[in-house]
């Protein structure tokens, strides 16, 4: 079972964490001091084993745990905060229980992620979670080149450390105007929604800032035929290409932000691939 956890303020806790917490056979914690201090803040004290289970011995400790369900013990999943398996521990273990037919629940619980976006003021009806930058700068912006043309609204996580040379970053590829909220510290006593242009941001962020970060950035606006130059769509394709996706998938994906015929981006890939092989 994956239990969420607090993102700050401990009273937002699940009824049911408590209880399952006391029923469980074996807790896996991602941090078992954090477990402790939880425990402790609930009133509740655990009767089952209490193992560690971190992205360093994720892979080592899920065979365990899958063990000790296969002999009907009860296995509580936890993380310092919020939803396991959403950018912490828990995919590995819930993809081999459902590889041996064992059924996993989940006791619903706090979500940076939700929470960041309800409180943002962009866009909700549709978005996408984008989880940790790189932390390279060069890989940083190609991962968010990937994505320049997303029409949902993006939803990041990021260290304090490194938020003001990320929001650069995406105001360097989305423009410095593009809409977005720095969500900090959410549910705790000094929570922030600092929101603006990414440039704006940037600078504001560049002072310092403290605390857990949630990014929300609006999306990409609509694009109008011509907006997009060919020489543009072709870079949008190679750097698809250069993500790992085939050339035809690119085409489409470049075709269908851009609001361009597929034809259109073909031709300019081709016209680029003769341009290239004459010059050489």
């Amino acid at each position: 079972m994956l239990a969420g956890t607090p993102i700050g303020d401990l009273a937002d806790a699940p009824p049911r964490l408590a209880a399952e917490l006391e029923r469980a056979d074996v807790v896996a914690a991602e941090d078992t001091r954090r477990l402790r201090r939880l425990t402790q803040g609930l009133g509740v004290h655990t009767t089952g084993r209490v193992v560690s289970y971190f992205e360093g011995n994720e892979s080592a400790r899920t065979p365990e745990l899958v063990e000790a369900l296969e002999q009907g013990r009860r296995v509580l999943l936890v993380t310092d905060a919020g939803m396991p398996s959403v950018s912490d521990p828990g995919y590995r273990l819930v993809a081999a229980a459902v590889e041996k037919d064992i059924k996993v629940t989940a006791v619903p619980g706090p979500s940076a992620v939700l929470t960041a976006l309800a409180l943002s003021g962009l866009p909700v009806d549709r978005f996408c979670f984008e989880g940790f930058l790189p932390r390279k700068a060069g890989e940083r912006l190609g991962r968010l080149r990937e994505v320049e043309g997303e029409r949902r609204t993006l939803v990041y996580f990021e260290a304090p450390h490194r938020l003001d040379d990320t929001l650069a970053a995406m105001a360097e590829v989305f423009g410095a105007d593009r809409r977005a909220a720095v969500c900090r510290e959410l549910t705790k006593t000094y929570e922030e929604v600092k929101r603006g242009g990414l440039g704006e941001l940037a600078a504001w962020a560049a002072e310092g800032v403290r605390g857990e970060i949630t990014v929300v950035v609006e999306g990409a606006p609509a694009a109008r035929p011509g907006d997009v130059d060919a020489e543009e769509l072709v870079r949008r394709v190679r750097v698809r290409e250069e993500a790992g996706e085939r050339r035809k998938e690119a085409i489409a994906a470049v075709a269908a932000e851009a609001g361009v015929p597929k034809r259109e981006v073909f031709d300019a890939v081709v016209a680029a691939k003769n341009a290239a092989q004459k010059v050489l």
